[in-house]
C-alpha cells in the first residue's frame, strides 16, 4: 500500500476507499479520467498499457477498456456511466469482461469525487461492493498503482 493513499476500510468491509491529493488543477484531473487522449497515456497499474478505450461519456453511456499487463495477459473492463458532474464527480458501474464483452466478475460501483484542495485536487475513489475482501485487496493494489501512474502523468502534463 502506498503511504500517500488514505485507506478507509475495515477488515471485514468489502468496499475500497482511496484518497490522494494530486498536484494538478481539478479540471485537468477530471479530464484525465474522462478523455481518451489522456486515458491512453496513464490508465492502469504500472507496467500496463491501455490498448483501446471506448467512451460514450453521458449518463447511460458505456465504456470499455482493453489493457495488457507486463506478462502479456489481456485485461478488459466495462460498465455504464451513471452520473457525470464535471469537474466534481463521476459514478459508473464496473466489471471485468472477456473479449466478447461478457462479464467475468460481479458488477461493482465506482464513484470518483474531485475536490479543490489548496490549489491541488483531492481525488476520492470508492469502489465496491466486492464479492470478497480478497477481491477488494487486489483492487486496492491495482488502483494504488494506477494512482501512481496518474500522478506521474499529471506531473508531466502540467509542465507542457
Amino acid at each position: 500500500m502506498d503511504a500517500r493513499d488514505s485507506i478507509a476500510t475495515e477488515s471485514a468491509d468489502r468496499e475500497l476507499v482511496l484518497t490522494r491529493v494530486f498536484n494538478a488543477p481539478r479540471s485537468l484531473v477530471f479530464k484525465a479520467w474522462t478523455e481518451k487522449e489522456h486515458l491512453l497515456r496513464w490508465w492502469g497499474p504500472k507496467g500496463f498499457t491501455l490498448l483501446s478505450c471506448d467512451l460514450d461519456l453521458r449518463p447511460g453511456g458505456s465504456y470499455r477498456f482493453h489493457m495488457r499487463g507486463p506478462d502479456g495477459d489481456d485485461h478488459r473492463s466495462q460498465g455504464v456511466f451513471r452520473e457525470i458532474l464535471p469537474p466534481k464527480r463521476l459514478a459508473l458501474t464496473w466489471c471485468w469482461a472477456d473479449a466478447a464483452g461478457n462479464p467475468r466478475s460481479p458488477e461493482t460501483t465506482l464513484t470518483l469525487t474531485f475536490e479543490e484542495h489548496e490549489g491541488k485536487t483531492k481525488l476520492t475513489l470508492r469502489h465496491g461492493i466486492f464479492e470478497s475482501v480478497t477481491a477488494r485487496d487486489e483492487h486496492r493494489h491495482g488502483w494504488s498503482s494506477s494512482f501512481d501512474c496518474l500522478d506521474e502523468y499529471l506531473g508531466n502534463a502540467s509542465r507542457r
